[in-house]
């Protein structure tokens, strides 16, 4: 069986809503990283990385990294159509899924979040606290502005809604920000999914 390595608040959300879309069985293995299991030896022979989320797939292999985990579990499973299967569709998935995950989350919210991960002087953490808000609700405005007149990012949902949607929750659940007009309408009907009702049950959220 199929298991996810997953940690709260962190982009292993959007794979688990993935697998929910999905509907096959699957199994979760927390990852407590208030206890740094994450650094262990034990989960770091699974992941070198020391990262979430990892997939390890029913013969024992892992795939880790958002990005290639959700694609793999798109093809993998075509019938649920998690992703466009033309050409410029494809592009542009991808063109998204780098954005959110490479801008929105890793250049920006983790400035925001750990800011003790690139300084140790607390004036200069707060800087880097506020350059991160503003670089990821920068970051968000643009994709705001790619919803414009859709339901989803791709017009159907795809693999890159997912990744939206933890982004959206952190700013919002997490950290309470504002979100931009389109984005909040495509928050609503995020959290309307089935699927993403079981990952904010699990993540302890209404």
């Amino acid at each position: 069986m199929t298991t996810l390595c997953y940690a709260k608040k962190t982009c292993s959300i959007g794979i688990h809503v993935l697998l929910e879309e999905i509907g096959t069985p699957y199994d979760l293995r927390i990852v407590d990283f208030s206890k740094g299991e994450q650094k262990t030896p034990e989960y770091k022979a699974l992941n070198p990385k020391g990262k979430v989320a990892a997939l390890v797939r029913q013969d024992g292999s892992v795939i880790t990294e958002f990005a290639a985990i959700a694609m793999w579990l798109s093809m993998t499973n075509p019938d649920k159509k998690l992703m466009p299967t033309d050409p410029e569709g494809i592009v542009r998935t991808i063109e998204a899924l780098d954005f959110i995950v490479g801008t929105v989350h890793m250049l920006s919210w983790r400035m925001w979040r750990r800011p003790d991960a690139y300084l140790d002087d607390p004036v200069g953490q707060e800087l880097l606290q506020a350059r991160g808000k503003a670089a990821m609700l920068g970051a968000l405005d643009v994709v705001d502005a790619q919803l414009a007149g859709k339901e989803y990012l791709m017009g159907d949902f795809s693999i890159a809604d997912a990744a939206l949607y933890y982004n959206e929750y952190w700013a919002v659940d997490v950290a309470g920000w504002t979100l931009p007009e389109n984005l909040q309408v495509h928050y609503e009907r995020m959290k309307a999914r089935p699927s993403v009702q079981a990952s904010r049950s699990l993540e302890g959220v209404a």
